[in-house]
This record gives structure tokens, sequence and C-alpha cells, in this order.
């Protein structure tokens, strides 16, 4: 835990206690960002899938997140099904994708996280909507929404709120992405995040 003593001295020396509340103030913040790791946490291949769309971020896949097989966790109906995103975003084009009735959900394997990792993004095709959430463990947080209108198409970038869960967890966390169908039947396919730090 993060201390420090500031000692109260009267007039005139008001100065010298603002001074030394200052230091304590920089101590800790300085703290703080140590648990704010910037290194990638693994050395998956990086790709540009997104880049015929204008974002020339590099990305990793997650695991299993070309649904050619998958040890996602499938619920309310979610499927591997044929056919998957056209363009050879995971380094062949895809075969497979993951259909996703309203009310499904497809949880992802673990992946490690840190301050490295902020962005998400997939692929969607068909009609409806999903909600995208991050899990460590019994803690949820959303971070974000994409619509199917159609032909496949990226979503947009979503947040992983990857700072805040390496500063929880002494730098990095082991987190999983859980996709949630709310309405339609959407498919889904090529799971991507961002290390920026490594691009």
């Amino acid at each position: 835990m993060t201390s420090c003593v500031c000692r109260r001295i009267r007039t005139p020396a008001v100065t010298c206690s603002v001074a030394v509340l200052g230091a304590c103030a920089v101590w800790a913040s300085a703290a703080r960002a140590s648990l704010i790791n910037l290194d990638p946490c693994n050395s998956a291949p990086l790709s540009q899938p997104f880049a015929p769309w204008g974002d020339p971020s590099f990305y990793e896949l997650l695991p299993d997140g070309d649904f050619a097989d998958t040890d996602w966790t499938l619920n309310g109906g979610a499927q591997l099904v044929a056919g998957g995103q056209p363009l050879p975003a995971a380094g062949v084009a895809g075969t497979s994708s993951l259909s996703m009735p309203a009310g499904s959900s497809a949880q992802s394997p673990a992946t490690c996280v840190d301050g490295a990792y902020p962005t998400i993004r997939f692929f969607i095709a068909g009609s409806g909507s999903v909600l995208v959430d991050i899990v460590d463990g019994s803690v949820t947080i959303p971070v974000g929404a994409a619509t199917a209108t159609g032909d496949w198409l990226p979503t947009p970038v979503m947040l992983s709120a990857s700072l805040l869960w390496g500063a929880l967890s002494n730098g990095t966390a082991q987190v999983a992405v859980l996709v949630n169908a709310i309405t339609g039947d959407p498919q889904v396919d090529d799971v991507f995040i961002d290390p920026w730090n490594r691009g």
C-alpha cells in the first residue's frame, strides 16, 4: 500500500508543507504507474487485418479467434458454421465462423493483456447486434457493441480496458472476451486484439 507521512507546519512555513504534499503525490503517482506494464505479454504473430478499411494498426489473433476450430465456450445456440470472412485476415481465407442467434454467447479462452493491448476488433456479418465484454474471473466490463448489416465488415474499434486490468493485476492480467448476441442472428469471425506498442 502506498503511504506517505506529511507533517503540518504552521505559517510562515506553509510552502514547505505544500512542497512535501506535492512530493507525496508525485511518489504515489509513480508507484501506481509502475503497475501499468506496456510490454507485450506474448509473442503471437502480428498482421494488419483491417488495413483495407483504413486501419493500419497491427493486431494479434485471439486464441482460436479465426473459428477454424474453437475452444471458446458456446452457450444459447452459438455454434460454428461453414463460411467465414473471405479475406485472409488471419493468414488464410476463413472457412468457418461463429453463428450467434439472439440470446447466445461465446467466451474466448483467456489471454494475457496489459497496458499494451488497448483495443479489440473483429468481423461481423448477417443481421443483428452483439455486445462485447472483457471478463476476469467474476468481474465483467462492457467494452463495446457491433451491428451486422449484411456482408462481412469490421466492427468499430473497441477499447479493451487493458490499462485497468493490468493495474488491478500488478501489471498483467489473464482475461477473456465475451460476445453476447442481442438481436438477430449475426456471424462473428477473426477476433483480434491490438498490442499497439509492437506495431
